[in-house]
């Protein structure tokens, strides 16, 4: 196993700057940054963090705003249950006095698994557990010239990470560490192309040793998706507002503001099948070309869109917004449709 110390010098060097880095060690920032950081890019999440914190600069703040301000800050950042328990976690905290500060009280939160739990533990308050997240396993693959494929493999690959914190500079400096090993999977140990020549572990590598690191870690074959319909309904009105609906709390999506459609399924919706929406005098629907396709981690999905204007005053209730206060509010499954809708031409955001 190659030296933590230097890993920990080359990071001190080369350490990626990021917001939540520059801050004091809150747990309550770094929580933040590690739930949003969960399927969603470094770049993406920068300014959403810096904007939800001008919003909940703590987490008292969170904890007492309505789940509708949650939601509307979240739109966009995709995987909606991590906003859901993101604000239950808030709620617990705040109830039991402040955050936990070891991995198993972590754990213990509504909504933080294995690897928040260890990250914030390790990086807030000190505790000496490596995180095991793409890049932690990508590396320790890599060094170790592990062939078992993910995610089988994970537990053999926790075990190893989990050795790093036998050495002293790791002990010393264990929220640096691991953040040296998100650095070092994310700029050089990196999925294709690894910069194997400029790594500080070169030396340490059976993979690279072995000329088998670019192939590591070995995954299974994934599952094809299903691929699941559903038929959604942009209706405006005289002003040119949109209907905007909010989702059940729980579910997918869940407590998200939608336009109101069908459920989601595998069968396709034959013109028979698919309920009517608004049925009022003089209101005509309009089925436009083509498709709104999203990906879940489970399955696709497919959506069309009829639109409709409306032909007086009768309004059904829901939330009626302009195009652009909309697109801010919608989740990004729902803003496909507003792109569908605007590529033909019924929609203008303008």
């Amino acid at each position: 196993m190659p030296a933590a110390s230097l890993l920990l010098d080359w990071y001190d060097r080369h350490r990626r700057t990021l917001p939540w880095r520059e801050a004091t060690r809150d747990p309550y920032r770094i929580w933040l940054s590690e739930v949003m950081l969960q399927q969603t890019t470094v770049a993406a999440v920068g300014p959403r963090w810096l904007r939800f914190l001008a919003r909940f600069p703590d987490v008292g703040t969170l904890a007492a705003s309505p789940w509708a301000d949650v939601a509307e800050e979240w739109a966009g950042l995709g995987y909606y249950a991590r906003a859901r328990n993101l604000h239950a976690c808030a709620q617990a905290v705040v109830a039991r006095g402040g955050f936990p500060t070891t991995e198993a009280g972590l754990r213990e939160l509504p909504g933080i698994g294995a690897y928040t739990a260890a990250a914030v533990a390790a990086i807030a308050f000190g505790r000496e557990v490596v995180p095991l997240d793409g890049n932690v396993e990508r590396v320790t693959a890599r060094l170790a010239a592990i062939e078992d494929p993910l995610p089988g493999a994970r537990p053999r690959l926790n075990r190893l990470a989990q050795h790093w914190m036998e050495q002293p500079a790791a002990r010393a400096r264990p929220g640096d560490f691991v953040q040296a090993l998100f650095d070092l999977g994310a700029t050089i140990c990196v999925p294709r192309n690894p910069a194997c020549a400029i790594c500080p572990w070169l030396q340490g590598c059976e993979g690279q040793r072995s000329g088998i690191a670019p192939t590591l870690p070995r995954k299974a074959a994934k599952k094809a998706r299903p691929l699941k319909r559903g038929v959604h309904f942009l209706l405006l009105d005289g002003a040119g507002r949109l209907l905007l609906r909010r989702r059940p709390p729980t579910g997918l999506l869940g407590g998200m503001l939608e336009l109101p459609g069908t459920p989601w399924r595998e069968t396709p919706w034959t013109e028979a099948e698919i309920p009517p929406f608004a049925p009022l005098p003089g209101l005509t629907w309009r089925a436009l070309d083509g498709e709104a396709k999203h990906g879940f981690t489970h399955f696709e999905l497919h959506m069309a869109l009829r639109v409709a204007t409306l032909p007086n005053s009768d309004a059904p209730d829901g939330e009626w917004l302009t195009p652009q206060a909309a697109r801010a509010a919608l989740p990004g499954t729902m803003q496909k449709l507003l792109d569908l809708a605007a590529s033909a031409g019924a929609l203008r955001e303008g």
